[in-house]
């Protein structure tokens, strides 16, 4: 009898690991792409970018499957977002301008936000749809280190880096940065700011001198935004969608497609799922399309 228990016992643990593992595979990898509106007839695909822009990769798969799926006739960008990191954002804007040039019409609507990093995304739409009181612009580059040096003086810490290159620990908190760190930082990060200004000159149709003037940093209402040619049209999400519609030769009420988001899994509950781990990233150093308040 005792040793059927442990058999069972053994075999609940097996089950166990099991589950675990799958939850984790599906945690990090997703389940699938489920669309919560199934494709029947011409639709617009809804892609939704929402806060801090760290990874590109499961919005640019969407973006693909919308591609392929010859019952998407356009897509809707929908961007709530102050930016992000600077690779994944170019990514995503590649992405959606790969699907302008294929002949799919492409709209961004602009919510609350979309600075930075989504207003890069947001120029690779044939129309960007923008609220009067959206916060959008902040166009530059910013790249945030800390300097806790003299608070390790102070505890009496000393830190010893054995480098290949004069370079190599840049950036590194434990001492003051060199003039010439300083300077070989900010060229990194003017090359970076130089494609971003390059981008918007391109795809709005602004002489790259006044597009400089207006790429400070600063941000501008959606009605600001108009003004400088950042903008093309005022308007709210449906007036988007009823634009994507009409520039897409759709009749009648649009029918948008979106996928479904899936269900938690033991991943999820137990470690704050994927994006949780990602917002624990948000803070490092990279170099960034983000507006910051």
């Amino acid at each position: 009898m005792k040793k059927f228990s442990e058999i069972i016992f053994i075999g609940l643990l097996v089950i166990a690991g099991i589950i675990f593992v799958t939850s984790i595979y599906n945690g990090l990898t997703g389940s699938g792409r489920q669309f919560a509106v199934p494709t029947y007839g011409d639709s617009i695909g809804l892609v939704e970018i929402e806060g801090v822009i760290l990874d590109s990769e499961p919005t640019v798969k969407l973006i693909n499957d919308y591609m392929d799926d010859h019952s998407i006739k356009a897509i809707l960008v929908r961007i709530n977002s102050p930016g992000g990191a600077v690779a994944p954002s170019q990514e995503i804007y590649e992405a959606l301008k790969r699907v302008r040039n294929r002949g799919m019409v492409v709209v961004a609507s602009m919510a609350s936000v979309a600075a930075s990093g989504g207003y890069y995304i947001a120029c690779a739409a044939d129309t960007i749809v923008a609220n009067p009181g959206t916060t959008t612009g902040s166009i530059g580059v910013i790249m945030s280190l800390l300097d806790y040096s003299e608070l390790l003086d102070k505890v009496g810490v000393q830190v010893n880096n054995i480098k290949s290159g004069k370079y190599k620990d840049v950036g590194d908190g434990s001492r003051k940065m060199t003039a010439a760190e300083r300077e070989y930082l900010q060229a990194f990060l003017d090359d970076a700011y130089d494609q971003f200004v390059g981008v918007v000159a391109d795809e709005r149709g602004i002489e790259r001198e006044q597009v400089l003037r207006i790429a400070d940093g600063r941000i501008y209402t959606g009605q600001q935004a108009s003004r400088v040619g950042l903008v093309d049209i005022l308007g709210t999400f449906d007036d988007a969608k009823q634009i994507t519609a009409s520039m897409a030769g759709l009749r009648g009420e649009p029918t948008l497609v979106k996928p479904t988001r899936r269900r938690p899994t033991l991943f999820d509950m137990l470690f704050g799922g994927v994006d949780g781990l990602l917002g624990k990233l948000e803070n490092r150093p990279f170099l960034r399309y983000q507006l910051i308040l």
